[in-house]
């Protein structure tokens, strides 16, 4: 979305990104990494692109090989199984092989900026990883940061501080190059970014916990920030600039921030793997979203998103997608793409 907006619709980026979808697609904790996955394509010696033929090892998920055939551009693993050290080296072999003309380092909602104490702060090692990694490549790299806030971890107030000059704002014409494909995919604060920019204001809940979360005229905005100054900002970031292993990179997380994101997930794992199946069905789906809506109601909640309904009514991540065409079959009025509308 922000590639088109910001390069035009013919422009052909490489997106070196993470699988690491969580617990709404991939069953495994943590993110996934070259091992993972069957039929990828080498680019470089340490960085592989994944064609829409790339299929995750089951039981292993992933969105990226769907991706890669719905857009038009090239998708790269970040494998951060070696730490900060395994994604500078990868970094580096790509802008080496590639010689870009720009490299953007992109973050939705702003958690990259974060100093690693915020009682708010949900999943800040990927981000850590990646600032870590950008700031030891020996090439001019741009931190944005879209949708300040639109992740619920960070808000936009803690945000403005360190913002350097509005790169764009995001307008209805920007989400077009993406809408099939938030039809059906996951990612909240994307979700949120492109409401916004298509005018959805209000307050959104999302995860498992339903962080509230605004939805206001900041929402579609994208900023640049110095990069140097980010990675002052983030303990975590300093911490795991030397680290070779995944591991050691959680072990700084525990340390920094208190907790490691992925033990959550081994933790939310475990507990999935013991609850029962539930039902879904119009008749018994209803009047529990019903009794949900009422709630949010109260909260002063104007949206949410299909994964925080999935996970509300104790339904399991496979079964989101049905989920979404029942919702939206049963009460299409309610649908604000790529949002759920609560009355």
């Amino acid at each position: 979305m922000l590639d088109a907006a910001l390069y035009g619709d013919d422009d052909r980026a490489v997106i070196f990104t993470y699988a690491w979808d969580r617990l709404l697609v991939d069953p495994l904790p943590g993110p996934r990494g070259v091992a993972d996955f069957t039929g990828l394509e080498p680019l470089t010696p340490t960085v592989w692109s994944m064609p829409a033929t790339a299929r995750p090892i089951a039981p292993a998920g992933s969105t990226l090989p769907r991706l890669a055939a719905e857009l038009p551009h090239t998708f790269a693993l970040i494998d951060p199984h070696h730490g900060a050290e395994g994604i500078t080296r990868q970094l580096e072999e790509l802008v080496s092989h590639l010689e870009p003309e720009s490299i953007d380092l992109l973050d939705v909602g702003g958690d990259i900026l974060a100093q690693g104490d915020e009682p708010t702060l949900k999943s800040p090692l990927a981000d850590a990883l990646t600032l870590a990694a950008s700031c030891q490549v020996n090439a001019p790299i741009r931190l944005l940061v879209a949708g300040p806030g639109l992740d619920g971890e960070l808000s936009p107030d803690d945000l403005r501080p360190t913002f350097g000059s509005l790169a764009h704002t995001l307008a209805a014409k920007d989400v077009e190059p993406i809408s099939t494909v938030l039809e059906w995919h996951p990612s909240e604060a994307t979700a949120m970014l492109a409401a916004t920019a298509l005018g959805a204001r209000g307050a959104c809940e999302v995860r498992d916990a339903g962080l509230p979360v605004a939805l206001t005229d900041e929402g579609p905005t994208v900023h640049e920030v110095d990069l140097d100054d980010a990675l002052g900002r983030s303990r975590l970031a300093r911490a795991v600039m030397a680290t070779a292993t995944l591991d050691e990179a959680e072990a700084y997380s525990r340390e920094v921030c208190g907790f490691s994101e992925i033990d959550y997930e081994r933790n939310k794992a475990a507990w999935l793997k013991e609850q029962p199946p539930t039902e879904l069905d119009a008749e018994s789906v209803l009047p529990r979203l019903d009794r949900f809506e009422a709630e949010a109601r109260s909260r002063g909640v104007t949206h949410t998103t299909f994964r925080h309904i999935t996970e509300a009514l104790n339904l399991n991540g496979s079964q989101r997608d049905a989920l979404r065409r029942l919702l939206i079959n049963s009460l299409p009025d309610q649908y604000e793409a790529p949002l759920w509308k609560i009355p």
